[in-house]
């Protein structure tokens, strides 16, 4: 498998997932919050918050990369690992499980941002490529 279509699985997961995980606390379902000792109650608008952030880095991401534009969804996707990184801060600022924390929060922000790595990475090598070639010889 080459490195765009391992690239392209990875930032559709991330999509997919985080646009699942919005959708998941907006919807009136049984919502969890991994990590937190003390789960805020349902009309605390906690849930809204959360969801509505989810889905608008999932849309974003989105129609990055059904639009093409690789480089910007990496860099995206690297501003976007941001997030899960403060969800593991919270928990752990409010001495909710360490485990959850880092097992959930973090590894999830190190997924998104290896991704983001990846695509930035790959796109930097496609622009050094088609600048020589576009060099006089």
């Amino acid at each position: 498998m080459s490195l765009k279509k391992l690239d392209t699985v990875l930032a559709t997961a991330v999509v997919l997932f985080t646009l699942y995980l919005g959708l998941s606390f907006v919807l009136p379902l049984e919502t969890s919050f991994p990590g937190l000792p003390n789960w805020p109650s349902g009309d605390s608008g906690f849930p809204i918050v959360k969801g509505s952030r989810e889905i608008a880095m999932g849309l974003a991401m989105g129609v990055l990369l059904v639009t093409g534009h690789r480089r910007a969804l990496g860099w995206v996707l690297l501003m976007v690992a941001v997030a899960p990184f403060g969800d593991m801060v919270n928990v752990l600022a409010h001495h909710g499980s360490t485990a959850a924390a880092f097992g959930i929060h973090g590894l999830t922000s190190a997924l998104i941002a290896v991704t983001g790595v990846l695509i930035v990475r790959e796109t930097s090598k496609a622009r050094k490529a088609q600048e020589a070639a576009a060099q006089p010889a």
